[in-house]
């Protein structure tokens, strides 16, 4: 089996190397996942199955609260940590990694970042160590890449704000304790006048809808977010208010690195299978391992994790390098647009290569290539990256 871990060279004044507390970390992850993931990945998936059992025991290890300051509970994580972390757990189940990805990432993070001590304290320990989930509401059905011209509003009442609107495909939706909701505080200002909340699943007036049938990662709960004269706490803006616009393109930045990952892992698991089937199909009387036409596939696929993986982890330490904002940006949105597109070209050429039975349910080629599919789609779709990557360029 391929191994995830070969550490790449230095470069560009970069360390890839692992420490001994990463490489400890990978061991344990992948053993987990191979362990307590994979048995059962294929029913839950054929079941739209969430696997709530499995969920519990990442938390036990701290898989969810990766990004969380050891004071609230977590594992106070740097990014490459979190990113080697995420690969290990896409590799077996991408629906798993990310449910993992969002609670850590576009939930977790923001708190962590820009939520006062009391919502820290109230929301970050249950994320960390406490089994919860964490959701990210910042789309709507009328509103996706233009997120600036979201409808949901935000009405300070008092000691209160108080939300109404439709968040569209929500990540962990009715299974999440907290939600970070994007909503409009001053509707003249436009993007200007956006604000972020920590939003409790508690909280009077919040729901979840019906859970979307979706094409692949099926394992994973997406659902819209509906808030109704949702009431919550005047100290649960992050930041200040009409910040919103501002932490939302923070944390996807920040986010980018776990769906990166994400495609990653996947990329990894579909060149893994694509060899073994090689190495044991036979055809004209040898393995098809043995025609150039399938080695010169596998030298691409081979080729282009390297790449992507070495992209994601450059992104990942450059996001730990506070006078690197504006680098971390570009490289997050560059590993996230290469690693996703690279991803979804490999598990197309695993399913190639299996032949027809890559078309059947029985291998596991069919299934990464319908959870690879979305990772060009959320977090910010290629054409998003594109403009980000250009505007670094061009700036």
């Amino acid at each position: 089996m391929a191994t995830v871990l070969s550490a790449p060279p230095a470069a560009a004044g970069i360390d890839f190397a692992l420490s001994e507390e990463q490489e400890l970390l990978v061991e344990q992850v992948r053993r987990f996942a191979e362990e307590r993931i994979r048995p059962g990945v294929e029913a839950r998936d054929r079941e739209h199955r969430f696997p709530t059992e499995v969920i519990a025991e990442m938390s036990e290890l701290g898989l969810l609260g990766m990004l969380v300051e050891e004071e609230y509970g977590g594992a106070a994580a740097d990014a490459l940590t979190y990113v080697l972390a995420v690969e290990e757990i896409a590799r077996v189940c991408p629906s798993t990694a990310v449910t993992m990805s969002v609670t850590n990432s576009v939930c977790c993070w923001p708190i962590s970042r820009f939520g006062s001590e009391r919502v820290k304290r109230a929301a970050l320990p249950g994320l960390a160590a406490g089994g919860q989930l964490g959701g990210f509401g910042l789309t709507e059905p009328s509103s996706g890449s233009d997120a600036g011209s979201l409808r949901t509003r935000a009405v300070r009442d008092g000691d209160s704000w108080v939300l109404s609107g439709e968040k569209a495909w929500i990540t962990n939706a009715g299974l999440a304790s907290w939600y970070v909701v994007v909503a409009s505080t001053d509707p003249a200002a436009g993007k200007r006048g956006l604000s972020a909340f920590a939003v409790p699943a508690t909280a009077p007036g919040l729901s979840a809808g019906k859970p979307e049938e979706k094409l692949g990662l099926r394992a994973s709960r997406t659902a819209p977010l509906l808030l109704n004269d949702c009431r919550i706490p005047a100290g649960n803006l992050l930041g200040s208010e009409g910040q919103g616009f501002r932490i939302a393109l923070a944390t996807l930045d920040h986010s980018r690195l776990g769906i990166a990952a994400q495609a990653v892992g996947i990329h990894q698991r579909a060149l893994e299978l694509a060899v073994a089937y090689a190495r044991d199909r036979v055809q004209f009387g040898v393995p098809i391992a043995e025609h150039q036409a399938i080695q010169f596939k596998l030298a691409q696929m081979s080729t282009e994790l390297a790449a992507a993986r070495l992209l994601t982890h450059a992104a990942a330490l450059a996001s730990d390098q506070p006078d690197q904002a504006v680098r971390a940006g570009r490289l997050a949105a560059q590993a996230k647009l290469y690693a996703s597109e690279a991803a979804n070209r490999v598990c197309n050429r695993c399913v190639q290569i299996h032949g027809g039975y890559g078309y059947v349910r029985d291998f596991a080629a069919e299934r990464h290539l319908r959870d690879v599919r979305a990772t060009t789609i959320y977090e910010g779709t290629s054409e998003i990256q594109r403009m980000v990557i250009a505007r670094g360029v061009l700036a």
